[in-house]
């Protein structure tokens, strides 16, 4: 599976938002041609972006003023991407998958089979939350299809959105009656949701289960606090707190992609706000922090190949989120240097080790964190094979510590020591320096790690000269 996707340079990622910007005023105005353009550039260059392919497929919609059918000659022009995608499909040759898709939903934004070929073509690269829009979007199509709902299911399942892959699967079974995967799912899918919910204590048994699922389904027919705010919405599109109103329901009821496609609404209604953008910002966050944390325990508790790899894949995909957020959020405010700091943590686990020093050199002028920032410095000039540079961050985040961040400090005197052991043989004096820092850890925690032992290894090389 080609799960990794190369990390794009700064210089390009802001080309891309640039585009992205470029492409969603274009659509606003009606320029459909300028903006789908400025998509697929976008989305080509970062298929994990789930803004860019959510704008690309509502730009389409308004293109044909939500027809559900896309142009006429579609079936006859698309004849040529469809074998594309076919034979793109065939070599695994993913972002010719996606390209090829692209073009096609320009004629088609409904075509049920390129979405489905598309949101494969995602959750092969490891683009996990595109790969459900793109799923999303054609059971909006077809939503009682079995095979629609079954794809559906089994991601949303394994991202943790329990209740919506339980309704797929109930929709499969009304498909097809009998469906043992469906039935098994089923009941699978209730037991982590009960549990992942924290209401296993609160369910004495089964019969308690099916009895506060059937007092749910037997709502009034009274509209509910979110039907009454999307009313409001329908009558004033304009008014922004409704739809953040909205939005902060969904998320108190951790209906996390709802608040999510609130919040987008929220932000072309508004014309671009700053604050409802941060606003959408921290709601992928939370959105992207669930569904890891859901992977991580189902990896623990399957202990299969496949929760393990999904749990790795989410947690990429969850850094490359938070990494965009404050990419942003630092351009936006120069001056913040917690931003910055933030900014460079994510890039370090990127593996953009080079544009990590660059954010973590500017952060070290914030004086809260400056051992934490220093440390950090000191991973990644080792990363890079700096040894020279990356023990003096590693020193200083020792005399800038305090005894408030212990495991911080811990660490700090580790990586010293450690590295120090591994320069012995260079010129200066790294011997000493490696028996200073590991002893005054081994002070501090005598079984911390493997100091111990390393120690010993000191005191045979003093033994021995």
């Amino acid at each position: 599976m080609a799960s990794a996707r190369q990390p794009m340079t700064p210089a390009t990622r802001r080309r891309l938002q640039q585009c992205f910007e470029y492409g969603t005023k274009s659509g606003a105005k009606g320029d459909f041609e300028a903006a789908e353009d400025m998509f697929l550039s976008c989305i080509t260059g970062d298929p994990g972006n789930f803004l860019y392919a959510k704008e690309f497929l509502a730009t389409e919609y308004r293109k044909y003023n939500n027809n559900k059918k896309g142009s006429r000659m579609a079936a006859f022009s698309g004849v040529g991407q469809k074998g594309s995608i076919k034979k793109a499909s065939m070599q695994k040759d993913w972002p010719g998958v996606i390209k090829a898709g692209l073009e096609l939903l320009k004629l088609n934004p409904w075509d049920v089979n390129t979405l489905i070929a598309m949101g494969h073509a995602c959750g092969e690269m490891g683009c996990d939350e595109v790969q459900m829009l793109y799923l999303r979007s054609a059971l909006d199509v077809n939503p009682k299809d079995a095979e629609v709902n079954r794809l559906c299911a089994r991601v949303l399942g394994g991202q943790g959105q329990f209740d919506q892959a339980i309704a797929c699967w109930h929709r499969v079974q009304q498909a097809k009656p009998g469906d043992i995967e469906a039935q098994r799912e089923i009941g699978n899918l209730t037991v982590e949701r009960t549990i992942s919910a924290g209401r296993y204590e609160e369910a004495e048994s089964t019969n308690q289960l099916k009895a506060d699922r059937h007092h749910d389904e037997d709502r009034s027919v009274k509209l509910t606090p979110e039907q009454q705010l999307e009313k409001a919405i329908g009558k004033d599109p304009s008014n922004v707190s409704n739809y953040l109103e909205l939005a902060d329901l969904h998320t108190r009821n951790d209906r996390f992609n709802e608040a999510e496609e609130v919040l987008a609404r929220a932000l072309q209604a508004s014309g671009g706000d700053v604050m409802v953008r941060e606003r959408l910002e921290d709601a992928q966050v939370r959105r992207g922090r669930h569904q890891l944390a859901v992977a991580e325990q189902r990896a623990k508790n399957e202990k299969t190949q496949e929760a393990i790899d999904l749990y790795k894949r989410m947690k990429t995909e969850f850094n490359n989120v938070e990494l965009g957020v404050f990419r942003s959020r630092a351009d936006r405010y120069p001056a913040n240097l917690g931003l910055k700091f933030e900014l460079g943590v994510r890039l370090k686990r990127a593996g953009q080790y080079k544009e990590a020093i660059e954010a973590l050199q500017v952060a070290r002028g914030e004086v809260k964190r400056k051992a934490a920032v220093h440390l950090e410095l000191g991973e990644c000039f080792e990363y890079i094979k700096q040894p020279k540079l990356a023990l003096p961050n590693y020193e200083a985040a020792i005399e800038s510590g305090s005894d408030r961040d212990a495991e911080q400090q811990k660490l700090a005197h580790y990586r010293a020591g450690v590295l120090a052991y591994r320069m012995r043989d260079l010129e200066g004096p790294y011997l000493e320096k490696a028996e200073k820092y590991l002893t005054a850890l081994a002070g501090l925690d005598y079984g911390y790690k493997d100091v111990a032992e390393r120690l010993d290894k000191l005191a045979e090389i003093r033994n021995k000269g």
